[in-house]
């Protein structure tokens, strides 16, 4: 679905009273109240029938159009579009895009919350609820800046993409990168995620990996009629355990992104429901967490190795796969859209900008792996908030990223920094 409406009176011109620099044309009331809004609804993906991102993607959307953006809504799955606005500056040049995502983690359970998880409120200068770190205050930013460039006046084109599932699969921005828009020649991305101001230019490669071991059910009380998988996830756990530790031995800490992680998230075999009978199956999880040095195509030969080695001495079958393979990210600290993003920092900080690395992956490692397009992630937040009950984001650091967001764009457009 397309949503446009050019209303040439919109757009704001820069003369008489208004200020000429985007950055001070931010309100930030109006950035927070976004945020307030979109903290309010609930974009969890928690059941199949659930509309996850639709409520927000809905808002956005009309918030778009109201600018006369022109603006697309694509689906990804029932309930879970992806939202896009192109703006075209007064002539051409660089493209710069701004990346957010709608969806949020799970509240988990309500009692471990002070507070409402979907407050939306701002007391005491932060404002609280799931998603006000992750990311809903970055998206808020990220629309708001985008709008006083477009009322200051640049020559480009600027993207505005607030995309679906990345707390899941990444799907949204599996279809952007897939996109004839991602190909089109965009010179740069700002992925608006939390960082806690933070300029990061590196993020961690993440792979998700299934192991099943399979052996032959049979009753409990007759253990040698069938074969049990189960044992067998012991020696591969403490194998597990040690090839991470001797990879952290060999290549050491990251100075930006730290160790390389082998993390087991889930164990299962068999029912509670039934226990007297030996499962078939055991079942094993894997999120592996790298570090540039960690090249994945040798670490996954390592891996299932190791996995198909215990499973052949304990006479099992071995299913070994890659669920999903997410290289890091090394963006220069010499592009553009990290130089222009730099240059801001000290201009509306008022600081030298701190660089640091994402400990996860983010929709714009998908973005680089799958479109090779630059990426820097930056955002309102502290970046070890995100998942937790009582999430909050301090207001003044969300109007701040905003301001941010908008001298970047300025200057990445103008070749300013």
């Amino acid at each position: 679905m397309t949503t446009s409406k050019p209303d040439a009176a919109t757009v704001v011109p820069a003369s008489g009273d208004l200020p000429t620099r985007a950055a001070d044309r931010i309100d930030p009331d109006a950035v927070l109240d976004l945020a307030s809004r979109l903290v309010r609804l609930r974009t969890v993906h928690d059941r199949p029938d659930s509309p996850v991102e639709q409520p927000a993607a809905d808002l956005l959307a009309e918030v778009m159009a109201s600018y006369g953006w022109d603006v697309t809504v694509t689906d990804m799955a029932s309930g879970r579009p992806n939202v896009v606005a192109v703006i075209g500056g007064s002539a051409a040049g660089r493209t710069l895009m701004f990346e957010g995502h709608t969806d949020v983690v799970t509240e988990g359970d309500s009692a471990a919350w002070s507070f409402d998880p979907y407050a939306g409120d701002i007391v005491d200068g932060f404002l609280r609820g799931r998603g006000a770190a992750d990311m809903k205050g970055g998206l808020a930013a990220m629309i708001h800046a985008a709008r006083a460039v477009e009322q200051a006046g640049f020559a480009g084109r600027l993207i505005v993409a607030a995309l679906a599932d990345e707390e899941g699969m990444m799907a949204g921005a599996k279809a952007f990168a897939a996109s004839d828009l991602a190909r089109s020649g965009v010179d740069g991305v700002i992925v608006c995620e939390p960082e806690a101001g933070e300029i990061c230019t590196v993020a961690k490669g993440a792979l998700r990996i299934a192991i099943d071991y399979i052996g032959v059910m049979a009753h409990g009380a007759m253990p040698r009629m069938g074969r049990n998988p189960i044992p067998a996830l012991g020696p591969l756990l403490v194998g597990l355990a040690e090839l991470e530790r001797q990879l952290q031995h060999s290549v050491g800490p990251h100075p930006e992104l730290g160790e390389f992680y082998v993390t087991p998230t889930i164990v299962a075999a068999g029912g509670t429901e039934q226990l007297n009978v030996i499962p078939a199956v055991a079942t094993l999880r894997l999120d592996v967490r790298t570090v540039p040095a960690t090249p994945h195509a040798p670490l996954l030969l390592l891996l299932e190795r190791l996995a198909r080695e215990i499973a052949d001495e304990a006479g099992l079958g071995c299913r070994f796969d890659v669920i999903d393979d997410r290289a890091p990210v090394e963006t220069p600290k010499d592009a553009a859209v990290v130089l222009a993003l730099a240059a801001a920092h000290r201009e509306i900080v008022g600081a030298e900008p701190v660089f640091g690395g994402v400990p996860g992956t983010t929709d714009g490692t998908i973005l680089n792996r799958d479109a090779g397009l630059q990426t820097v992630v930056y955002g309102p937040g502290g970046k070890w908030i995100a998942h937790q009950a009582d999430e909050m984001c301090d207001a003044a650091d969300i109007a701040t990223a905003a301001r941010v967001y908008a001298e970047a764009a300025e200057r990445f457009f103008a070749g300013r920094w």
